[in-house]
């Protein structure tokens, strides 16, 4: 299970992409000197602001697909039975190819909300209206929370805090910006009948298989 960001109560799904900024966060962690698993917990903690609880069982497993890749080896157990791992040379260098490359978005042409009302949209007797009525509630929802979390620490001027509003910052204008991405698609819809955006199940049969080269390709 991929990890979720957690304000208010709120649960926020996380996509892969989070779960590689997981590895290459605690590979990143490491680089600054070797720890054990619930220390790399810890420290991860402390520089997401506590957003994303990751569980021992995460980090361990992290920590071997990891060593599997050579980018980190396990050390061995102090007085109290702590396992240190510890970076490797590899590790390093993929360290600092991550800091030092921008995170390229994929293109989002199969985001799922986007999807759903571009379908919606063209069945008919389907109320788009309301459905997109329903994606509003809950973005507003989500919207306030974010606007609305306050950092649980003591400390409002620790670099915790600032780790902490520096996620929820991004959370609120990506949640906002969908707010704004519905009212868009609202004033789009509204321009065209709603007959006109029916589509009924088409007539034409399409060919199995590839399209025939052209013979005189």
């Amino acid at each position: 299970m991929l990890p979720g960001i957690h304000i208010l109560g709120l649960a926020f799904p996380c996509t892969n992409g989070v779960q590689m900024s997981v590895r290459q966060s605690l590979l990143a962690i490491l680089d600054q000197g070797p720890c054990y698993g619930y220390q790399l917990r810890h420290e991860f903690d402390r520089r997401t602001g506590s957003t994303w609880p990751l569980n021992v069982g995460q980090i361990y497993n992290t920590l071997e697909r990891l060593e599997r890749d050579g980018l980190v080896a396990r050390g061995g157990a102090d007085e109290h039975g702590h396992v240190y791992w510890h970076i490797t040379a590899a590790g390093s260098a993929e360290v600092a190819d991550w800091l030092s490359s921008p995170v390229v978005r994929s293109v989002a042409t199969r985001d799922e909300l986007a999807v759903k009302i571009a379908v919606a949209a063209t069945l008919p007797g389907v109320d788009v209206a309301e459905v997109i009525g329903t994606q509003r509630a809950i973005s507003a929802h989500r919207s306030a929370a974010l606007r609305e979390a306050t950092f649980a620490g003591a400390d409002h001027d620790a670099p915790e805090a600032l780790a902490w509003s520096l996620i929820v910052d991004s959370m609120r204008f990506a949640a906002e910006a969908e707010e704004r991405w519905l009212d868009h698609v609202e004033r789009r819809l509204a321009a065209h009948p709603r007959h006109a955006l029916a589509l009924e199940l088409t007539t034409e049969r399409p060919k199995r298989g590839r399209p025939a080269k052209d013979a005189a390709a």
